[in-house]
């Protein structure tokens, strides 16, 4: 079975909105918790630098890995 690897630019803007997406669901919950907005805002940005490293290092690890892909239609 062929190989399909994404491009770096690709998994870096993967990587970027769904931290996007994430960052602020993240920020609603600790809003949520707590109800401050510095204190929400502060806990969504460290969460976010962090786990944008652990994504990025995820979706390269997963393009190494033939399992589930098709040369064709899904």
């Amino acid at each position: 079975m062929p190989r399909f690897f994404e491009t770096h630019l690709r998994t870096i803007v993967k990587t970027i909105l769904w931290r996007l997406v994430a960052t602020v669901i993240t920020f609603c919950i600790v809003y949520l918790y707590n109800g401050g907005v510095a204190e929400s805002a502060k806990a969504s940005g460290v969460v976010a630098l962090f786990l944008i490293v652990g994504y990025y290092l995820n979706e390269r690890v997963w393009n190494r890995i033939d399992w589930g892909r098709s040369k064709g239609k899904a």
